[in-house]
């Protein structure tokens, strides 16, 4: 016996599936098992590359699998695999089992599998309804011809990825959901030349469960931004080393928050001894003007989900309210190890990992100042208008490249300035974002961790940080 119908694009349950899995699971749990969590995928991945004015790459992928994970006490084992006969699936929750040597003493209950909860339904055409990739070709080539406008650019890219997923989860506790998930992102990039000089720029744009999102995306308004932005840095002086106030813009700026304090917030650092925040809960971290949220809610937000790979709703966590510590972010393993409630969070890249506590949407809510406020309130500064990549160390220590950042004169932008690298650590920042501005906005991006990359979004209003170490000459 094999899930054949789940082996069929048009997947559509029946008693057969139900009960081949509910078999799996009673064998898990005679063998000593505390617990058995079966996720099952199906996958159709695209992506395509334009650079200059031809397409250089178009790479269609497809995935199959299963991955078995069984807990016994605290402990738990892990196996994934792509023979989904029932052979196959019996070795491998075997193979989970001897992985914890466990000696059987007592077997738990199963009741069986709930009736399927089903988050698919309404989405069996959205493969049917996506771009070709002609479409998705010649879109992208009428991306970088846009960003062909100044003479002064040297290299032109345009990027298209394609993320369409099936997923089965079926678990001990009588969990049994089934989805269907879309994710689509497109990235413009630019280097501009003139000599001696030298500036990038960069965008990414991205959705979920929306199939039509590329078609109607305004290429040439994505297009002009980035070129805006690596023209106004092409002969921009280079930044000195200080420490300053700055003013971190909205939309991709809340990578620093995501980076260097959301992943202290979950459960798998606290299981790690890493985060410097694990005591902390109902004490201030933060300033009072900080609440930050974490949520996979948002219709059509690129970190957002229907059910989580655990076979959890998600919901809405107030992670700091007022600078006030409130909540981790947990998954199955999280909350047994740790006490912390799961918040439909547990997440991973395709059936060869484990679920573990990652991000959705996480942001810092929107304040009650006006850009303008912020920009005012700094008599001498530094204006980031667009985060380039960094590193974040395992306690929260980071640096992040300003890709287009102004200097602040007496309340007035300046000129631009280049080079800048923002230097600091999640304890010591989180108390000196003091002022939040009204222009809330979420920016889509990837975020490896444990558990692999997984879709999320980060986000902020315009935010307001006394004092940071700027790197530069």
């Amino acid at each position: 016996m094999v899930l054949t119908s789940y082996i069929n694009k048009e997947i559509d349950f029946d008693d057969e599936n139900k009960q081949l899995l509910e078999e799996i699971i009673s064998h898990g749990l005679s063998l000593g098992a505390d617990f058995v969590e079966i996720f099952l995928e199906n996958t159709d991945n695209l992506s395509v590359l334009v650079e200059d004015d031809f397409i250089t790459s178009v790479n269609p992928s497809f995935g199959m699998g299963a991955g078995i994970r069984i807990f016994k006490d605290k402990r738990d084992g892990f196996v994934s695999t792509n023979d989904l006969s029932r052979k196959g699936l019996i070795s491998s929750i075997t193979q989970a089992i001897e992985m914890l040597d466990i000696n059987l003493t007592t077997t738990k209950s199963f009741d069986g599998l709930e009736k399927v909860r089903n988050y698919s339904i309404n989405k069996n055409n959205w493969l049917k309804s996506i771009p070709t990739v002609n479409e998705i070709g010649e879109k992208l080539l009428s991306s970088t011809k846009c960003l062909k406008k100044e003479e002064k650019v040297n290299v032109r890219k345009g990027s298209y990825a394609r993320n369409w997923q099936k997923v089965i989860i079926a678990s001990s506790d009588g969990t049994f959901a089934k989805d269907i998930r879309l994710h689509q992102t497109v990235g413009l990039n630019v280097i501009a030349l003139d000599k001696q000089y030298r500036s990038s720029g960069s965008r990414r744009f991205g959705s979920s469960d929306s199939p039509n999102e590329f078609k109607n995306w305004n290429h040439e308004e994505a297009a002009n931004e980035v070129l805006n932005s690596s023209m106004s840095m092409l002969y921009a002086d280079y930044v000195d080393a200080c420490q300053k106030p700055v003013i971190l813009a909205n939309k991709f700026g809340g990578v620093i928050f995501h980076e260097a304090c959301g992943h202290l917030l979950e459960t798998t650092q606290i299981e790690r001894g890493t985060t410097p925040f694990a005591n902390k809960l109902d004490k201030k971290i933060a300033h009072e003007a900080v609440t930050a949220v974490d949520e996979g809610i948002s219709s059509g937000s690129f970190g957002s989900l229907s059910v989580d790979d655990e076979g959890m709703e998600p919901e809405k966590s107030i992670l700091i309210k007022d600078g006030i510590l409130k909540k981790f972010i947990s998954d199955r393993a999280g909350e047994m190890r740790t006490g912390h409630k799961r918040t439909g969070s547990g997440r991973r890249q395709n059936y060869s990992f484990a679920a573990a506590s990652r991000m959705r949407n996480t942001f810092i809510a929107k304040g009650n100042f006006s850009k303008d406020d912020l920009i005012s309130s700094i008599s001498d500064g530094l204006y980031c208008k667009s985060m380039g990549g960094g590193s974040v160390g395992a306690t929260g220590q980071f640096n992040f490249a300003v890709e287009e950042g102004y200097l602040i004169k007496n309340g007035k932008l300046t000129k631009p300035v280049k080079g800048a690298t923002l230097i600091g650590e999640a304890t010591e920042v989180m108390p000196k974002i003091s002022m939040c501005g009204n222009d809330l906005e979420l920016a889509p991006g990837f975020c490896g961790s444990i558990s692999g990359s997984v879709n999320v979004t980060v986000g902020q209003p315009h935010i307001k940080v006394d004092s940071i170490t700027i790197g530069g000459r």
